[in-house]
């Protein structure tokens, strides 16, 4: 690779440091009993609410239809994400240094796997999440189920629940793009070497 395409490289791997900083979902809850909306936050190591009491006010509500309490501590996803953000980030500056574009390209697949793989284990924790539900809950609809969707908005009975990639995705998204912008550019300056 040239030197313009693996600094690059090494500035789409610098990026990820920001993943740390942002979070990569949100989950926004609107009801006719919480006008301004609830929210959270889930970062590579925590979930957090929108604003200071919304985590508890979710866990609230949850108690009454019969969801388990959403304790962070309690999803191993959040203790091995920031491991792996480590790792993706010195395999980038790895593959930046060694001007590898075989490196880079497998740098950018393993992204591709993670994504899928972290979406597939998304939806199973919301799957279980919705319909795992306590028997005893003082609230029960017969067939009901509480899961929230994976991508856009769904009614649940009074409440709308929107989840949506946030800011940490969209950063893992552009040092995606940024890793098959240094590749391109890296083949095009060989074809017209050639």
């Amino acid at each position: 690779m040239d030197k313009r395409s693996r600094i690059v490289v090494a500035f789409a791997a610098l990026l990820l440091i920001l993943v740390f900083f942002f979070p990569i979902w949100k989950i926004s809850l609107q009801a006719p009993q919480y006008p301004e909306g609830l929210g959270l936050h889930i970062w590579i190591n925590q979930v957090t609410g929108e604003n200071y009491h919304n985590l508890e006010s979710i866990n609230g509500l949850n108690h009454y239809i019969g969801m388990k309490k959403i304790t962070p501590d309690s999803i191993p996803e959040l203790k091995i994400m920031p491991t792996i953000i480590i790792f993706m980030i010195l395999f980038g500056l790895f593959a930046s240094f060694k001007g590898s574009k075989k490196l880079v390209a497998v740098w950018i697949l393993l992204f591709v796997i993670l994504a899928v793989a972290g979406l597939v284990d998304f939806y199973m924790w919301e799957y279980n999440y919705g319909h795992d539900l306590n028997p005893n809950a003082p609230i029960k609809i017969p067939g009901m189920s509480y899961q929230p969707p994976l991508l856009g908005s769904e009614k649940l009975l009074n409440i709308t629940a929107t989840s949506i990639p946030y800011i940490g995705t969209w950063i893992i998204g552009i040092t995606i793009m940024l890793a098959l912008g240094a590749l391109y550019l890296n083949s095009e300056k060989n074809k017209l070497k050639a």
